[in-house]
């Protein structure tokens, strides 16, 4: 009988980035759709992003150690 593995998590997978160095960057929320009801300094700050917290990268990484 194989060993269970645990599978990748598809929708962290299509959200979060890892780095070479190890850290996770994340997509800002609010930049996915009707942004052009939205001004135009929310979108240039959603445009940057923003890495996660040591805490959420401990938390997520028996998700995406598959990535």
């Amino acid at each position: 009988m194989a060993k269970k593995t645990q599978k990748t998590h598809k929708g962290t997978k299509k959200v979060l980035n890892v780095r070479q160095s190890g850290t996770i960057t994340i997509g800002r929320p609010g930049s996915r759709h009707n942004t052009g009801t939205k001004n135009a300094a929310y979108n240039r700050k959603n445009r940057k992003g923003s890495t996660l917290s040591k805490a959420d990268t401990n938390r997520l990484k028996r998700i995406i150690d598959t990535l």
